[in-house]
């Protein structure tokens, strides 16, 4: 018997090479290039391509291009289950051996299941939901193991796609309907509208209940389908059931349906009758008929337990399941290393027990990047173009396993503790904190059968300066068993080891022919043990005027090249000679010569003083000159697009790059130094850092990002430095640049929060603009605004049409959502845009309390308020008349609701607005006498 995670993998993908391997039966397939490139290089495509392009069901076009279903979670749930499923398989069964096991990256399929997660119960951007997620998240795949999760997204399945013939696809679907026309391939601009309401039902999908009835013990569901599904089955000559692929409603009776949806007969398609039968639909109806007749177990259907009833989670073996052990006290092994005995000997002198890598031999200590290195090879095969596992860094559960690689035991550090050439390795705290993120990700995340080993490096130069004091107080945490909320225990590489996960990475098996490939393990520094380690005086963070240059590049930039060199050897200032470099790095190029070498090597230098000196400000010009790329960039982006939200990248105020597809990092660097370096160079580093806080915070505190669609990093920035004028008072604000990098992280943290109550309405408005929050409800209210609006709404020159709008799309889908924001970002400032969103909001609560209102011009929002704002100064209005009449500060000022309260003032310019127009008749309107 097969197994049947290859028939999961086979519906994740309907790869026909896999296919056929699996129904030839051939001794032939039995190969190593069939391992690798027919069954493992597949996989890595499937782990790493979370941006997921599928176009499924639905097929059309808007404004002349083609829907693409972005993040289609039915896929990305199918796939995750199929990773699964076939984790640690042996190909070749009892023949096999452990080179012929399948591997599963656990952080990229980590990462495919926060996606599941962040996005159900929503099916994709362009799809509120669909049925496709009833064999996603039940029979047969089963990729969900959040109970709660679950019961939202099949409750939403069925207030929105059941009804009396079968489920719908998806809401607005074309296929098969009356109108559809079959000799197009692509629909038309606005031609879904037409199938609002006659979508087909497809009884398959009740099926699909009865088999998750039979499975979760809950014999009233799988006899409410029975009951649902028997008048529906069309029946052969013979007798026998058939199951119709599907209902639709006749061209004759579309209206009535429309004007009264459900009230009309649909017709079953004509399979069976015409000799040819719904084949998925008749066999998926065998299993149930089967099941439910108890001739076939669940466990006969699913023999490798994917699914797991709750009250046996505790006990199962979860080697193929979707589920994962549930003990909330996780505790994560820990081993405490040092760079060099002195550094060991130096330590223990505080009570601190470390190894040096010389002490854990002939277990070998490896970097992330070797490791890398080692699955490049996992899925090579030259004949056929394939190149292994993508360049992509391990993440922190895949360096928290041991590795045995050719004949070698090897335990690996996190990418955390890799020497970075970005200068946020050179603030401790951040570090710090880093590692404390990893323990929790782990123990959040971790998911198998022994306990996960987190090896932790410790450098001289971690405890030079200011930077001992915090690093003994985490290493102090260590030995206590607790660092940031996580259960710790510290011990021996060697004592740890045996309660391990050890994955045999035997793939790299070398033949006499083939050369072996080279990796690097971690070397232990060949200093004098009983030398003094050199503790440098502590350096705190400099002055505001110790990072203030003392030259005008203004005066500068225009002098002569020879000047410039003269003053660059007199000054001793390294704010000032970072911006005469830049002249001359502009000017002449990076390879031009000055005393210290060239621009570039003397820029580097000016870089690494700086750092050392902790000038934030001066560190961060250099890094911009230099065009530095923090490590794990793209990574992190990706974060916060499987969260279901987009990145943007640019100064505030200038043009903006939208992302909403992972990218590379080549081109992510250059759309930050194309984008960012208009105004002040040093944006470009900063945003770096903020994408990087911003992926960690949103991946462990999504809540603290509610309300956000777009994650405008440049309005982030506007926010977080108008925060710092806020907390100034009358005193100058904290220049952002020259805040440390763990500052600026705690700053990030501190605005995402919600505002604070004794804060003005001006600020509040400011903070929100900047971060683009909405409230609860948002853009379904700008929906239901745009049914009652025929010609549309704009705000600062920017149109949001009502058509093709509401015909193309939906109103609970994303790209709508985005469709508002596209309209939103015209706005260029904050607390101006968090007015037009309170505005929105109260248009959408004036018509839905008048039904019989609706506008008849077009809807200039900005009009609006100014109409608001002109009423607001007339009861405002000092005795002597307002100096500056266009100032709305104190408008923003304003506390929403309440008498004299802004909404008021909103609602009485938008009431004006609707009376110009014509009433609508109703007739349930009270006023009405006959």
């Amino acid at each position: 018997m097969r197994c049947p995670s290859f028939k999961i993998l086979c519906f994740a993908w309907k790869e026909p090479i896999v296919y056929q391997i699996l129904v030839s039966g051939k001794e032939e397939v039995n190969t190593t290039m069939a391992v690798q490139s027919c069954i493992q290089d597949p996989l890595w495509c499937s782990m790493f391509q979370l941006n997921c392009t599928v176009l499924g069901w639905r097929q059309e076009t808007v404004n002349g291009r083609r829907i693409k279903d972005v993040y289609a979670l039915s896929s990305v749930g199918v796939a995750k289950a199929a990773l699964e499923a076939i984790n640690g398989f042996n190909l070749f069964g009892n023949q096999g051996c452990s080179w012929s096991v399948i591997f599963v990256d656990f952080d990229a399929h980590n990462r495919n299941r926060q996606t599941l997660c962040s996005l159900l119960p929503r099916e994709s951007r362009s799809h509120n939901t669909d049925a496709a997620l009833l064999p996603c998240l039940s029979y047969p795949a089963f990729a969900l193991d959040d109970e709660v999760l679950f019961s939202q997204t099949l409750d939403k399945v069925m207030r929105k796609l059941k009804g009396k013939y079968g489920f719908k696809r998806f809401l607005r679907d074309g296929y098969r309907t009356a109108l559809e026309d079959k000799t197009r391939r692509y629909y038309k601009p606005a031609e879904i509208k037409l199938f609002d309401g006659i979508e087909c039902e497809f009884p398959l999908f009740f099926i699909f209940m009865i088999i998750d009835g039979v499975f979760r013990g809950n014999p009233a569901q799988v006899k409410e389908y029975q009951d649902l599904l028997d008048p529906l089955l069309q029946h052969t000559s013979e007798g026998c059931p058939v199951v119709p692929k599907y209902y639709y409603v006749p061209a004759d009776f579309v209206e009535l349906e429309k004007k009264n949806p459900g009230s009309q007969k649909r017709f079953p398609s004509n399979n069976g009758r015409d000799g040819k039968f719904f084949l998925w639909g008749q066999a998926v109806y065998i299993i149930a008929k089967l099941l439910a007749d108890k001739l076939v177990s669940p466990k006969d259907i699913d023999p490798i337990g994917r699914y797991v009833p709750p009250q046996d989670q505790r006990n199962v073996s979860m080697r193929f399941s979707n589920q994962g052990p549930l003990e909330n006290d996780l505790v994560v092994h820990v081993a405490l290393i040092a760079e060099s005995q002195r550094l060991q000997v130096f330590l223990n002198t505080y009570g601190i027990q470390t190894q040096t890598p010389q002490q854990v031999e002939p277990i070998q200590i490896w970097a992330q990047k070797e490791l890398v290195k080692a699955y490049f090879h996992l899925g090579v095969n030259d004949k056929l173009g394939l190149s292994g596992r993508p360049d992509r860094p391990i993440g922190c559960l895949g360096t928290s396993k041991i590795y045995r690689i050719l004949g070698k035991t090897v335990v690996c550090y996190s990418i955390i503790f890799d020497l970075s050439d970005f200068y946020m390795s050179q603030d401790v705290m951040m570090l710090i904190d880093d590692i404390k993120n990893a323990l929790q990700f782990i123990k959040q995340y971790w998911k198998m059968h022994g306990r996960p080993l987190f090896v932790v490096l410790i450098r001289e130069d971690n405890i030079r300066g200011s930077r001992f004091n915090p690093i003994l107080d985490m290493l102090a945490a260590f030995r206590k068993g607790i660092v940031g909320g996580v259960k710790v225990h510290v011990d021996r590489v060697q004592t740890l080891i045996s309660g391990a996960v050890v994955e045999q990475l035997d793939f790299l098996r070398i033949t006499e022919t083939e050369e072996a490939p080279v990796f690097k393990s971690l070397e232990e520094l060949d200093l004098p043990k009983h030398s003094k380690v050199k503790r440098q005086s502590s350096t705190p963070n400099a002055s505001e005027l110790e990072q203030q240059p003392d030259v005008n590049i203004n005066d500068w930039k225009n002098k002569s090249t020879y000047e410039i060199l003269q003053k660059l050897n007199d000054c001793n200032c390294l704010a000032s000679q970072a911006l005469l470099l830049s002249i001359l790095l502009k000017r002449e190029g990076p390879n031009f010569i000055t005393k210290e070498g060239t621009v570039a090597e003397h820029i580097e230098r000016i870089y690494r003083r700086a750092g050392s000196k902790k000038l934030w400000s001066v560190v961060r010009f250099a890094a911009s000159l230099l065009g530095k790329l923090v490590d794990s960039l793209a990574p992190s982006i990706t974060n916060v697009l499987v969260q279901g939200k987009q990145v943007t990248l640019g100064a505030f105020g200038q043009e903006e790059e939208v992302i909403s597809n992972p990218l590379s990092p080549g081109v992510i660097k250059n759309i930050i130094y194309e984008k960012c370096h208009l105004q002040d160079e040093r944006e470009a580093v900063v945003q770096q850092e903020l994408v990087i806080h911003v992926g960690w915070i949103i991946s462990n505190s999504p809540e603290l990002f509610s309300g956000m669609l777009k994650i405008r990093i440049g309005w982030i920035i506007h926010a977080m430095k108008y925060e710092l004028k806020i907390r100034a008072g009358d005193m100058p604000a904290k220049d952002l640049y020259q805040m440390s990098p763990s500052e600026v992280k705690q700053l990030l943290l501190d605005i995402l929060q919600p505002q604070q109550q004794g804060r003005s309405w001006l600020n509040r408005r400011q903070i929100d603009g900047s971060l683009n929050r909405t409230p609860a409800g948002f853009y379904d209210r700008v929906w239901q605004i745009l049914e009652r609006t025929p010609n549309g709404l704009i705000v600062a020159g920017k149109f949001l049409p009502q058509q093709p709008t509401l015909s193309d799309m939906t109103m609970y889908e994303m790209n709508f959502s985005l469709l508002v924001e596209d309209m939103l970002q015209y706005i260029d400032q904050p607390e101006y845009r968090q007015i037009i969103v309170e505005l929105l909001m109260v248009i959408s609560v004036i018509l839905e309390r008048n039904p019989e209102l609706e506008f008849q011009d077009k809807v200039d929002l900005d009009k609006v308020v100014q109409e608001a704002f002109h009423d607001f100064q007339k009861d405002h209005s000092s005795p002597k008349g307002a100096e500056k009449q266009d100032d709305m500060t104190a408008f923003y000022n304003t506390q929403p609701t309440g008498k004299k309260g802004t909404c008021s003032y909103l609602s009485k310019a938008v009431i004006t607005l609707l009376l110009e127009g014509e009433m609508k008749p109703n007739n349930d309107d009270p006023c009405t006498i006959s």
